[in-house]
């Protein structure tokens, strides 16, 4: 089936006729659009920083009419992760605890210094303990062969959630090793980010929604009703192949026109309407959701998970006393010029940020968009930015459209 997939995968990459078939479609339906509304420029957000990723690398904003933008959401768990969290990880590994990370984690820059260091990849430069890996199991078997204090730092969306859960449940964590749980919740954010879309009438509204298809394959598609019931935003669950993200906008722009806003699941290979209700039963048997703090933006309702008491012995929260920030002590942690938490809200792009590719770099990243693979500014310094599209543009869509 794998193959299949794959298969498929590379037909419709590659299919050409297809792409200018939809490109045309999105047109004539912006065009109707504009015309019935009076509307001439509108925002679509992608929720997946993979999205972006193929956004950016196969140059869709340049397939796209003129005042159709689109813009990223918070869809990377690294760039949200308080900068507290890091210090208190940089803490750990400066006194002996052996910190396991991703390595997007590894480079991640705290807003205030630990001893000097800002940083997990500065602490293990000057002897902190802290280990790389790929995944909660590599983790577990590392942890059992040294047998010493040791913090796994579970950063993630609702992807990840259910691994960290059945590792829990079925008690494979060693009693050396805990789990910090920073996993966050895509809803919420999203329901945030859209609110703060609509704080000024001046700039383009949200309009449409490119909803994250890993997510999704765990949430299902009834977690995203709620944007269409509430917010009266059209909602399209998509792969990740640029055809994917074309048809999702295409079905964007089908739903704008007719006014009947739905949950539209594009990622049919993967994405049902009710998920994985096995990893859902997971879960929340092990976590429970709490008001969390997110990076640059503030605490949302409901947006993370903790371990539930009757799992606390595997709790870094407790076994090392790391405190809960709350609204009162929590403070704006981004660097000062960095332009991050609006890039995330889908309110700047990473070049109208005076850091980006000058003082911030992929080599030596400032603010938290740019260290993780999935952060919106490391997409754009690697593949290009938004103005280099737009010059490219009436070039592309003469090849596209006109053939």
């Amino acid at each position: 089936m794998s193959k299949l997939l794959s298969e498929l995968e590379n037909i419709l990459r590659k299919n050409r006729d297809l792409v200018r078939v939809i490109v045309r479609k999105i047109n004539d339906y912006w065009f109707s659009y504009m015309k019935e509304t009076g509307v001439d420029h509108l925002k679509i957000m992608d929720f997946c920083g993979t999205h972006e990723w193929t956004i950016t690398h196969y140059g869709i904003r340049s397939l796209l009419p003129r005042g159709v933008e689109l813009v990223a959401g918070p869809g990377c768990p690294v760039c949200v992760t308080p900068s507290y969290y890091v210090e208190e990880l940089i803490r750990l590994a400066l006194d002996g605890v052996t910190v396991y990370t991703y390595g997007d984690v590894y480079k991640l820059r705290s807003h205030r210094s630990v001893k000097g260091f800002y940083s997990l990849s500065e602490a293990h430069a000057s002897g902190g303990n802290v280990k790389v890996v790929s995944d909660l199991l590599a983790a577990i078997k590392d942890a059992k062969l040294h047998g010493k204090p040791s913090v796994f730092a579970g950063i993630g969306f609702e992807t990840v959630a259910p691994g960290y859960a059945q590792a829990v449940i079925k008690r494979l964590i060693p009693g050396n090793l805990k789990l910090l749980s920073l996993v966050k919740l895509t809803p919420p954010a999203m329901f945030y980010a859209l609110e703060v879309s609509q704080e000024k009438p001046t700039e383009p509204p949200v309009k449409g929604v490119i909803a994250p298809g890993h997510v999704s394959t765990v949430t299902g598609a009834k977690a995203w009703e709620p944007v269409a019931e509430n917010y009266g935003i059209p909602v399209v669950i998509s792969g990740f192949e640029p055809v994917d993200v074309l048809v999702s906008i295409m079905k964007i722009m089908e739903q704008l026109v007719r006014g009947k806003p739905s949950v539209v699941i594009e990622y049919v290979r993967a994405v049902s309407y009710h998920g994985d209700v096995a990893a859902q039963s997971s879960i929340w048997r092990v976590f429970e959701s709490v008001d969390d703090a997110w990076r640059g933006i503030g605490f949302l309702p409901k947006s993370g998970l903790r371990m539930r008491e009757d799992y606390s012995d595997q709790d870094a929260f407790k076994e090392y006393g790391i405190r809960e920030l709350s609204p009162v002590d929590w403070g704006y942690d981004m660097p000062s010029g960095c332009r991050c938490a609006e890039v995330v809200l889908g309110k700047a792009y990473p070049s109208q940020c005076p850091l980006f590719l000058r003082a911030c770099t992929p080599s030596s990243p400032i603010g938290p968009c740019m260290v993780s693979a999935e952060g919106t500014c490391a997409i754009w310094a690697k593949y290009g930015s938004r103005d280099l599209l737009l010059k490219l543009s009436i070039e592309l869509k003469g090849n596209i459209g006109g053939a």
